[in-house]
């Protein structure tokens, strides 16, 4: 299928980052698996339970309250070492430059802290926009819409006609509870994907002008 966006239709455009602008898959894997491993936890769950949600809000369902933030933190470490092989999804950064040009701004709004979120861009190549909505931007993370509303606020931008585009159920919810349209990059299916449009990746974007 062929998504078209137009300006006269659309506000802005909002992406979640990992899975959606970029696959990290092999980092979020290793990093999470020896998580699972240090605290005895089952890796299948664990792995099951944390796509599209901020890392500390995921440990907090594991780990004591008062070992959640130094958890956080050496799990952040981690993965700013595991950055080879991160690469866009196929069409992404020209996607992202696209949309200004043809009057539709852009934010990202990703659970990552943002010293990860920038470090994972960089690797896959994928430009930074002005607005950028991370893990220590809000007090709610996904599945709450809170960082798509923040986004918007931004960008001056009415929730309503903005198109957000995501790949996990928490950012799928996120985006809907917005009031925004939604977008399924990749294979994503659930109740929560009904009806919505889908695209495999960016090469079925057409921007008009």
């Amino acid at each position: 299928m062929t998504l078209a966006l137009d300006p006269r239709g659309v506000d802005a455009a909002l992406f979640d980052m990992d899975g959606t602008l970029l696959d990290s898959s092999a980092a979020v894997v290793a990093s999470w698996t020896l998580f699972a491993k240090e605290h005895e936890l089952d890796t299948a769950e664990v792995l099951a339970s944390i796509h599209g949600v901020r890392a500390g809000d995921s440990i907090a369902r594991y780990l004591p309250a008062d070992r959640v933030e130094a958890e956080t933190q050496r799990l952040i470490e981690r993965e700013l070492g595991l950055l080879d092989g991160i690469v866009e999804i196929p069409g992404a950064a020209e996607v992202l430059r696209a949309l200004p040009d043809a009057g539709i701004p852009v934010a990202i709004v990703t659970s990552a802290p943002r010293d990860l979120a920038l470090a994972r861009l960089g690797a896959a190549g994928i430009p930074v926009p002005d607005v950028v909505v991370t893990a220590e931007d809000i007090d709610r993370g996904k599945p709450a819409p809170d960082g798509y509303l923040e986004a918007a606020r931004r960008l001056g931008a009415d929730p309503a006609r903005c198109v957000v585009f995501e790949d996990a159920e928490a950012g799928i919810k996120a985006g809907i509870a917005a009031g925004s349209r939604v977008i399924v990059v990749g294979e994503h299916v659930a109740a929560s994907t009904n009806g919505l449009t889908r695209i495999a990746d960016y090469r079925e974007v057409r921007v008009a002008r």
